[in-house]
This record gives structure tokens, C-alpha cells and sequence, in this order.
């Protein structure tokens, strides 16, 4: 075997030494052919002069962290509460806005991007996140809860526009990461996609960057494989406009949600379980205000929470994060209303247009990478010589035993990361809506038992939003049964006017309005 003529590594080695990067190929006398062939195909992948820009780009912007931001919170003209549901002016306005999404993804022009590259690692579970079970009694994957409810809400869409229930596609683009991404899309083929055409669910990958020494030198995991870690949820926006298939190099999201003449885009993490997947309320609203880009929030719980809220930062719309904001600004409060004055607490739900999507290359270089200190296993590369150079000959001339993998036991190395939000400040026409904590938003993040965002939490959230329903809708309960509703039968508690008068008293799953008759 030799080194694949595609790439000269000559060539190679020079782009990287001139970028003061020549130490990755520090080992290169000592590795067999196809380790060479690894490490150039992992090389020619990286652009090298941008791995420089964005370290130091990151490292100004953490230096200029310190600096004083004047912060502000959120303007009341560009805000919108739902929180209080049963008010008669909210109902009016959410209902207008209901009625404008419907339609909108009646007309197909509307899809959903899922952020779910997340390992469930900390669950105790090294599968992908969304393939978690949080108990419920249909023991449904946050995949396949997702999935039906876009299955529903074409079919809420389609009836509320006189159409056929296939005549309405809403696109589903999940974004995986390297780890993730062979074990999600086998998920989803075992399970048939959960009843969506397999055209419609487009998987995507987020990107990665090298790991970095704290002097900013590409670090090495072995001798021959540069050590990576994703660039953050905020490579999303890169990662639109990489290609699908190495055999079709020009279709990318981009070129995908154009194709179908997408126009609005919903946005979320795959770990709430409570999330209203191309909510047409928010659709709706979004288009009502002519936001190119919006957040959904819920408010703040207390001024001590440790959430990062939705406000403005230098005159321009950003998530400011809690240790950024003053003990005296936490505790503020509206002297008409009582709220507190930074509530906007960001929960990761977003609302695009498309042409903004495409509008991100044009200041992606000017949103900051993010640095976090990690430890991160490296092998050592001493600083080659000014007249280091490298043989092309086929044959390893390995002399001695390679170094090993250290483990470091303090942070050594720099991992950069975009983060979703960093477009905000970017929007020509930003919003904001305020929607209930308790009907929309149950993170997962920690393991069972914790008793905060845990699969118990999460399942507890859920049925008690669903028992909110079959309430809403006449039924009454004796005792206090777990009673699931299929997110086939109700998208947000519409359709359920057969419950009325029921008086539910037997744990299960509403699967069908028939399945009433068993519950009571």
C-alpha cells in the first residue's frame, strides 16, 4: 500500500508549516502507509489559516469579555406573552397567529430542524439522545414523540385548509454529530421513520474543529489523528451548507429547503420533551411581526436561576448569561406588573427564515468562538525545526517505540464552539415570544433520580400538560391516573371534545378516542 497520490503531502505539509502547524506532522517518518493515508485525508479536510482566525479570534473576544456590556432588558413593544392562556385578548391573538401558521404549513412552507447530536451519557446511556425513554407509558423514544407530532400537525394543517392530510409535508433536517449519526439514522430505519415518508426526514452533520494547546497549536490525539470535538450547537449554520452525499456535492439544507420553496424554519434540542415541533402559533406570530429570526422564551423562575437570558447588549439582541448580569439587575422588577425585568430566559427554540439562513455566511466571521478549558488526551509534539522535512517514500522508518496517548488530570487544551444563538445579534428584525415554562419547555440533562431535568421530571411534565387537556376538554379524572395521549390523537389538546363528561380512572394510553371507553 502507498500514500494515495490524491493528495500530495509535500504540499500539504508546507500550507501547514506556514501556518507555524508543521509539528502534526511531527511522527510522519513513523507511520505506516495508511496511516498517512489517515492522517493527510484528516489534514486536507481542515482549513488550517481559519483554525488560526478563530483562535484568535476567541481569544480577543474573551479578553474583551471583561469589559463592561451595557445590558438592557428586552423592549416591551417586541416581546409577546402567552403565558397568561386564558386571558381573552392572549386567546384572540394566539388564535390569529394559529390560523396564519396553519396555513403556512398547509402551503408547505414550513420545516423543522432538529439539534440532536447529543449523547445521552449522562442518563447512563451512550446512545443518542433522542432514542431515550423517559417512561412514559407508551414507552415512545423523544424521536418518535417528535415525529408523530409532525404527523399530526399535517394532518391539523391539512384539515384546517381543506386539504388531503398527505397534500402537507412539514421537513424534518435532524442534525447528528460524528458519534451519533450511524446509530440515529439505524434508529430511524428500524422504526420505519415513525410513519413519516423517508424523503422528508433529511440528516445533516455538525462540524468539527481541532483541539487546540492553550497557545493555540493543533493537538494530536495519536501519532497519526489530530484530536477533534464538535464546534458547538452554532456550527448548525456551517453545517447548512455542507454537502448531503459525496455523491451529490451540490445539495446541502440550503440548497434543500430552497428546492422546496421552504420559507420559515422551527428550530429546537431534542432533549425537551415538551416541545411544540413547528408550532403553529409561533410560525404564526413570527410571521405576523416579519421576524427573519426569533426566540421562544420562558420566564425566569427566580433571579437566582442560573439560565442565560434573552436581552439587549450593546444595543443589539443577545443571550446574556446569568454571571453576566448583576446581583442588582437579577432582582429587578416591573413596577406595573411585578415581573422580573430580565426574564427572557433562553430555552433553545428558534424561529428562522430561510433567506436569513442563508444571509449567516455573510457575518459568520464576525460571531466569536467560544472557548472552553478541557482535558484533553494529546500525544506530545515537540516544535519541529526550521529545516524539518518530510519523506514521500512508501515504506515507515520507524525506529523506535511511538509515544502514547497522555491523559492529562488538569485542562489543557482549548475546545472552540459556536453557540445557536450567536446569530442573534445579526437580525435585521428580531422577536420575542413568552410562552408557559410548565406547558412548553421539560429539559433532560441529568440522570434518573436527580430529581431536576430527569426522565422522571420530564414524564411528570408531560402527562400533567396532557392530563391539562383531556380537562380543558370536559373529562374529569378519580384518583390520579397516568394517562398518556398519543401525539397522534392531539397535537396540543385539540380534538379531544369526545372526552366530555368522562370520568377517567385507569392508567394507559389514549391511542384513539375509543380507547376513552378503557380509561374510564
Amino acid at each position: 500500500m502507498t500514500v494515495s497520490p490524491a493528495i500530495d503531502p509535500t504540499s500539504l505539509f508546507e500550507e501547514y508549516k506556514a501556518a507555524n502547524q508543521g509539528h502534526v506532522f511531527t511522527y510522519w517518518q513513523t507511520l505506516s502507509p495508511s496511516e498517512r493515508n489517515s492522517l493527510l485525508s484528516q489534514l486536507s479536510s481542515i482549513d488550517v489559516e481559519r483554525v488560526n482566525t478563530i483562535y484568535k479570534r476567541a481569544i480577543e473576544s474573551e479578553k474583551n469579555a471583561g469589559a463592561q456590556a451595557d445590558i438592557e432588558p428586552l423592549p416591551k413593544d417586541k416581546v409577546e406573552s402567552i403565558v397568561v392562556r386564558k386571558d381573552p385578548s392572549v386567546g384572540s391573538k394566539t388564535q390569529e397567529w394559529r390560523s396564519t401558521g396553519l396555513k403556512a404549513i398547509a402551503s408547505n412552507r414550513v420545516a423543522v430542524l432538529l439539534m440532536a447530536g447529543g449523547q445521552g451519557t449522562r442518563l447512563g446511556s451512550s446512545a443518542p439522545k433522542g432514542c431515550y425513554d423517559i417512561g412514559l407509558p407508551s414507552h415512545k423514544s423523544l424521536f418518535q414523540y417528535q415525529a408523530e407530532r409532525i404527523k399530526r400537525l399535517q394532518t391539523v394543517a391539512a384539515q384546517a385548509e381543506g386539504k388531503k392530510p398527505d397534500q402537507v409535508v412539514v421537513p424534518w433536517y435532524v442534525m447528528t454529530s460524528g458519534p451519533t449519526r450511524p446509530e440515529t439514522q439505524d434508529f430511524f430505519e428500524k422504526n420505519a421513520y415513525f410513519g413519516l415518508d423517508k424523503a422528508n426526514v433529511v440528516f445533516f452533520e455538525q462540524g468539527t474543529l481541532p483541539c487546540l494547546t492553550l497557545d493555540g497549536k493543533i493537538m494530536l490525539e495519536t501519532v497519526s489523528r489530530v484530536a477533534v470535538a464538535p464546534d458547538g450547537n452554532g456550527g448548525l449554520y456551517a453545517a447548512l451548507r455542507q454537502p448531503l452525499s459525496p455523491s451529490d456535492p451540490k445539495r446541502t439544507v440550503l440548497t434543500d429547503l430552497r428546492s422546496r420553496k421552504i420559507e420559515y424554519i422551527h428550530a429546537y434540542c431534542v432533549d425537551n420533551c415538551l416541545v411544540k415541533v413547528a408550532d403553529p402559533v409561533f410560525i404564526g406570530y413570527n410571521i405576523h411581526t416579519g421576524a427573519e429570526c426569533a426566540a421562544k422564551v420562558v420566564p425566569k423562575s427566580t433571579p437566582t436561576e442560573s439560565v442565560g437570558v434573552i436581552a439587549l447588549k450593546n444595543g443589539k439582541y443577545s443571550v446574556v448569561e446569568y454571571s453576566e448580569i448583576s446581583k442588582e439587575q437579577a432582582e429587578r422588577r416591573d413596577s406595573q406588573t411585578g415581573d422580573l425585568t430580565f426574564r427572557a430566559a433562553n430555552i433553545a427554540n428558534h424561529f428562522y427564515t430561510t433567506s436569513f439562513l442563508e444571509r449567516v455566511e455573510s457575518f459568520e466571521d464576525e460571531m466569536p468562538f467560544h472557548i472552553a478549558r478541557k482535558k484533553i488526551p494529546y500525544v506530545p509534539t515537540p516544535n519541529i525545526s526550521p529545516n524539518f522535512s518530510i519523506s514521500t517514500s512508501p515504506e515507515s522508518s520507524a525506529s523506535s517505540t511511538p509515544p502514547q496517548t497522555v491523559k492529562p488530570s488538569t485542562p489543557n487544551g482549548l475546545k472552540l464552539e459556536l453557540f445557536v444563538f450567536d446569530v442573534f445579534p445579526f437580525a435585521r428584525k428580531f422577536s420575542v415570544l413568552e410562552v408557559s415554562r410548565s406547558d412548553e419547555f421539560s429539559p433532560l440533562k441529568n440522570a434518573p433520580g436527580t430529581g431536576a431535568d430527569d426522565p422522571e421530571t420530564s414524564r411528570r411534565d408531560l402527562l400533567k400538560v396532557q392530563r391539562g387537556w383531556l380537562e380543558d376538554a370536559g373529562a374529569s379524572f378519580q384518583g390520579n391516573p397516568d394517562i398518556e395521549v398519543s401525539p397522534l390523537v392531539s397535537y396540543s389538546g385539540e380534538g379531544l371534545e369526545r372526552s366530555k363528561g368522562v370520568v377517567l380512572k385507569r392508567n394507559g394510553i389514549l391511542d384513539s378516542l375509543d380507547a376513552l371507553k378503557t380509561l374510564a
